[in-house]
């Protein structure tokens, strides 16, 4: 389902199988020169969460500018925000802030019992991630040798 969305940007959010074969393409095009290549991060960028993951896209005109996916636990009253990009090209435009609160609003929608949003971040975006709301919830750790912390927005306060 595509429609202008925020910045005459137009977004999509949708299941792997709705995805069309460029769609697809150009979201994992995009996942790996941003996590593997840029962020030198070497691990199974395509993984099982896709097969049941929401996937946010953002175009302006044919550019994928901006992606996350949003995975539903079993009972859909828990959505892990995940992958979250802006093309590099693109960043300082404000398209992630965008791009987390269209997720969000959208995620809300679509699983109605949805109470809390989870991530885990970069520990040196986690002052972004804080102004949504979310709160920390570990210590700092190592992922791909990239410092991470877990993080939470409860939707019930």
């Amino acid at each position: 389902m595509y429609f202008k969305g925020v910045n005459d940007i137009e977004i999509n959010f949708q299941k792997l199988s709705d995805l069309g074969v460029i769609e697809l393409y150009n979201i994992y095009r995009l996942r790996v020169d941003v996590f593997v290549v840029e962020q030198n991060c070497a691990y199974p960028e395509v993984d099982d969460e896709d097969l049941t993951a929401y996937h946010l896209s953002m175009y302006e005109g044919e550019h994928l500018v901006a992606y996350c996916r949003v995975i539903p636990n079993d009972n859909q009253t828990i959505a892990r925000i995940g992958r979250v990009i802006v093309a590099k090209e693109y960043r300082r435009r404000h398209l992630g802030s965008d791009l987390i609160n269209e997720a969000m609003d959208r995620a809300k929608v679509a699983m109605p019992n949805l109470t809390k949003f989870v991530l885990a971040g970069q520990v040196y975006v986690k002052d972004f991630y804080h102004s949504f709301g979310f709160k920390d919830v570990s210590d700092e750790y190592l992922e791909d040798g990239i410092p991470n912390i877990d993080m939470e927005l409860d939707l019930k306060n």
